[in-house]
Formats: C-alpha cells, sequence, structure tokens
C-alpha cells in the first residue's frame, strides 16, 4: 500500500513575542487536540520539514507554540517564526487514532464517488461543511448538490477501499 500523504491539520498565522513562538490556527476539533502532536510536519505545497514541539499551550482565543527546526535547534527569535507564517502545519496520517467505526476523518472521504442505491454517479466529494446540525458532503457532478452526512438515514454505505459513497439520494435534487 503507498505511503499516504501527511494530514493537514492547522496553519500557522501570526507571531506572538520576540522569543520564536507562534501563533496556530488548528483545523482539529478541539482545537486543542493539534498541541497533543509533540511532531509537527510544517511546510507549504506538500513541501514538509519536521518540527518539534518544544511548548504550546492555549493564549487567550488561540493557541502559541514554540518549536525547534529540523536541526533540534529552538526557533528563538522573531525573525525565524516569521519565515514560518502562513505554512501548514500537518502530522503523518499514522500519528491519528483510528475512528470509531462508523465514523470518518473528512480527509478520508475528500474525492470518493457518490452514488444512488440505484448507482446512479452523482459526482465526487469535493468538500465537507460543518452545519451545526450534521455535516454536509459537498458533491461536484453535473452541478453541486448539497448532501447531509447522516448514517442510515442519507448515507447508506462508506467503502474507502473502493472509493465511494452510497447514498439515499434523489438524482434529481
Amino acid at each position: 500500500m503507498a505511503e499516504r500523504a501527511p494530514v493537514v491539520l492547522g496553519r500557522i498565522n501570526g507571531l506572538f513575542g520576540v522569543s520564536g513562538w507562534v501563533k496556530v490556527y488548528s483545523y482539529t476539533r478541539p482545537a486543542r487536540n493539534l498541541i497533543e502532536y509533540d511532531q509537527w510536519l510544517i511546510g507549504r505545497q506538500g513541501d514538509w520539514r519536521p518540527f518539534r514541539v518544544l511548548a504550546a499551550r492555549n493564549q487567550a482565543k488561540t493557541l502559541i507554540a514554540q518549536l525547534a527546526d529540523p536541526s533540534d535547534r529552538p526557533v528563538a527569535d522573531r525573525d525565524g517564526a516569521a519565515a514560518l507564517l502562513e505554512c501548514d502545519i500537518a502530522v503523518p496520517r499514522a500519528a491519528l487514532p483510528e475512528p470509531e467505526p462508523g465514523r470518518y476523518y473528512w480527509f478520508d472521504l475528500m474525492g470518493l464517488d457518490v452514488v444512488t442505491r440505484e448507482g446512479t454517479p452523482l459526482g465526487r466529494v469535493a468538500s465537507m461543511m460543518e452545519t451545526g446540525a450534521n455535516d454536509v458532503l459537498v458533491v461536484d457532478g453535473e452541478r453541486e448538490r448539497l448532501i447531509p452526512f447522516v448514517m442510515e438515514e442519507f448515507v447508506d454505505a462508506v467503502d474507502l477501499e473502493a472509493g465511494r459513497i452510497v447514498v439515499d439520494w434523489d438524482p434529481d435534487f
């Protein structure tokens, strides 16, 4: 099996102080989950470099972290931290816990084919939306469809191996 790409879990979006700390935006829920990983891959457009998290914490409404570079030298000043601005933060897929049966990471659903119970193709999962009530599949096909990701009501099956989601959905809707 081919090695899976790292999973992007956040982004460096600011500087904190003058000692090399960075502000971090987390895509995880809860946001604090990101700082539970002690090794991050940091980069842009898939060009990853390993960094060690020396310290991390909540600071008001944001997360902040102090990092050590691939040579294990702390990023010790504002200029060093500034070089990391707008970089993605990822971890190897293997570092994530396996989801419970019937639960899925959004990134595992991206690109899956979506078909009706009758086998009518509707398109591919382009993205996911969080609505508060439930998550929604954004399916791109001959037109965009928004399908609630509610198992056993609209979603009959998710087959990651086959790359397919079967839904109870009218193709004309």
